[in-house]
């Protein structure tokens, strides 16, 4: 059964370690990320913060980075595509030996928080065992195996998820809403004051699991 685990790398072993050290204020997001081959991966990279002065300049100048691409400038983030070519152990092992999925990424000059997928628990722990022998530091913060549920996918409980596919196919999210509060409370048989904790803490955990990742694990119903 496959499992879904938070995996957190020093910003030294992995790849921009050279860039991400030398902008401290910079907060670096993977958009999308494949394996180009054995020693190479191609990630999208979403690049924040408050100044980019230098920026372009260190990319080029990083060992662990090729044919930086700017895809889009923002005025307080860019996105780029890129090769990296150095400190991907980790990465080629998820993506390539074990057939593995990166389903978020984010890191900055402290380190990295990857979200994977892996076909089966065995893959995580192979793929643990390797980076230990290769020297690799590499920390599980938290795993969720995918028979517990939809939990492991979004941090939400069953009934958080039913709730919200409810509300969305009913209009609730929509403006104006196509049924009120009460209105869903009653369609799903509990109470107003009951449907809105659940949407609180569903939201959070979306939140934490999606938009922020690495958060602590909150259970609710």
């Amino acid at each position: 059964m496959g499992v879904i685990a938070e995996l957190q790398l020093p910003a030294a072993e992995f790849a921009l370690s050279e860039t991400v050290e030398a902008f401290e204020t910079l907060q670096f997001e993977i958009e999308r990320i494949v394996a180009h081959d054995r020693s190479h991966v191609m990630p999208f990279v979403w690049i924040s913060g408050p100044a980019f002065d230098g920026l372009e300049g260190a990319l080029s100048a990083d060992d662990t980075v090729e044919d930086v691409r700017l895809v889009s400038n923002l005025e307080d983030e860019r996105l780029y595509e890129m090769s990296w070519v150095g400190h991907v152990e980790a990465l080629i092992r998820i993506l390539v030996e074990e057939e593995g999925t990166v389903l978020a990424a984010e890191g900055n000059s402290e380190g990295w928080m990857l979200r994977t997928l892996f076909p089966e628990r065995e893959a995580l722990s192979r793929t643990y065992d390797y980076c230990g022998e290769h020297g690799l530091s590499i920390d599980i913060q938290s795993i969720y195996q995918l028979d517990d549920g939809r939990k492991g996918r979004f941090g939400l409980t069953d009934s958080q998820q039913t709730t919200l596919e409810a509300a969305f196919e009913r209009g609730y999210y929509e403006v104006p809403r196509g049924l009120t509060r009460d209105e869903l409370a009653a369609e799903l048989g509990i109470s107003g004051q009951a449907l809105s904790e659940r949407l609180r803490r569903a939201h959070r955990n979306l939140v934490e699991n999606t938009v922020i990742i690495g958060a602590d694990d909150h259970d609710g119903t």
